[in-house]
Formats: C-alpha cells, structure tokens, sequence
C-alpha cells in the first residue's frame, strides 16, 4: 500500500504545468514530427526544429509522470521513478543522435555541394542498430526500444500508485493506455508522440482535478 507525504495532496500551479504543461506540448510537437524514409530528403527547418525541441521536452515529460507520483512512497511509485530515469537516459541520447546529429550531417552535406559523398555518413548513424532511426532497413534501435519500455512500465506503476491512493478507474486507465502509446506505434512521431504524451497531459489534469477536489472537500468538513 502507498503512503503519502502532504506535500503529495498539494496542486500548485507548478505542479500542473509541469505535469500537464510540458506532456502537452510535445503532444502538440509531435504532430509536426516529419515522416521521413531517407533523411536526405528531410526539410531540415522542421526536422531541427522539433529535434532540438524534443530534447527538452523529453526530459520534462519524464518529470511529468514522475511528479504525479510525487510524495508517494511504496514500490509502485518507486519503479516509475526508475522507469523515468530509465526513460530519458535511454530516449533523449538515441533521439539526439538519429534526429539532430543525422539532422547536421545532412546540412553538411548540403552546403557541401556534394551530397552523395555523404550518404555513408548519413546512412551509418541512421541504420545504428544502438542509436539509429530507421527501423525499416534495420532493427528497431535498442535504446529506442529501451525507451519505449521504460516509458510503458513507469505510467503502469504510476497508474497503480495511484489507483491505490484511491484515485478512480477512468484516469488511470488513460495513462495505463497512453503509456502504451510508443511500444504500439514504433515511433514518437504522430500517432505515437501524440497518443502517448496528449494521454499522459490528459491524465494528469484529471488526476490533478481529483486531488484538488478532494482536498477541497476535506477544507470545507473541516472548517464544518
């Protein structure tokens, strides 16, 4: 059974755009999150863009799962605290390299003025089978999917967290699924990024809605 500080019944304005505010915004990033099959052809505007974004979005993302579970003490809020570690330190270094390091190579190339003798150079860091991010010419890359792990495994002990701090079904199940969204999609791009972290967002505004409530409630008994 989890048990919580009282600084876990707390709901500032902090908590919440962290919480809500930093998942949300890579939802909505995401959407802008490039297709792409050869980075050569990539539009290196948005593909920079939303790379060098990601970075730190990431990272708060990860704060994000992990700040809703925090004050809790038990295993399940302990595990997604791993899991989230886990998460950014697998994620963020494999988006780094597939996303702004092939995004670099390839302006070099460009202002080059010779692109083909490049490719190579594209091709070795995009088909890396640790940080690449092409899963179509090789194997899914192993932090990517370390990643995606991390991410599935923290939402369902947070998830579990809170259900136990007698939270109801529907938001937990929400980001028990959306915690899901990576591992099913393959990607973080839209739909993946999206499913996954608009979840995430939405999950916690209900989840934070739930705590303040109940707070409130216990105000009102009593000052009654």
């Amino acid at each position: 059974m989890n048990r919580r500080t009282g600084v876990a019944a707390q709901v500032g304005l902090g908590t919440v755009a962290l919480a809500v505010g930093a998942p949300l915004a890579l939802a909505v990033l995401e959407m802008f999150h490039p297709h792409v099959h050869d980075p050569m052809d990539a539009d290196l505007r948005v593909w920079l863009t939303v790379h060098y974004a990601q970075i730190p979005l990431f990272m708060l993302s990860a704060l994000a799962m992990a700040a809703l579970v925090h004050g809790y003490r038990g295993i399940a809020p302990a595990i997604c605290r791993v899991a989230m570690f886990v998460f950014a330190a697998s994620y963020i270094p494999f988006d780094t390299a597939a996303g702004v390091t092939t995004g670099v190579l390839v302006q070099a190339a460009r202002d080059s003025g010779d692109p083909a003798a490049w490719r190579a150079a594209v091709a070795a860091v995009w088909a890396h089978p640790i940080v690449g991010g092409s899963g179509a010419i090789s194997p899914p890359p192993v932090l990517a999917v370390l990643g995606a792990v991390a991410w599935s495994i923290g939402g369902v002990a947070a998830a579990i967290a809170l259900k136990q701090d007698r939270h109801s079904w529907a938001p937990c199940l929400v980001l028990v699924v959306s915690a899901f969204g990576l591992a099913i999609f393959k990607t973080h791009a839209s739909p993946g990024g999206p499913f996954t972290f608009g979840g995430l967002a939405l999950a916690a505004a209900w989840l934070l809605w739930e705590r303040r409530s109940r707070s409130s409630a216990r105000d009102i008994a009593f000052l009654s």
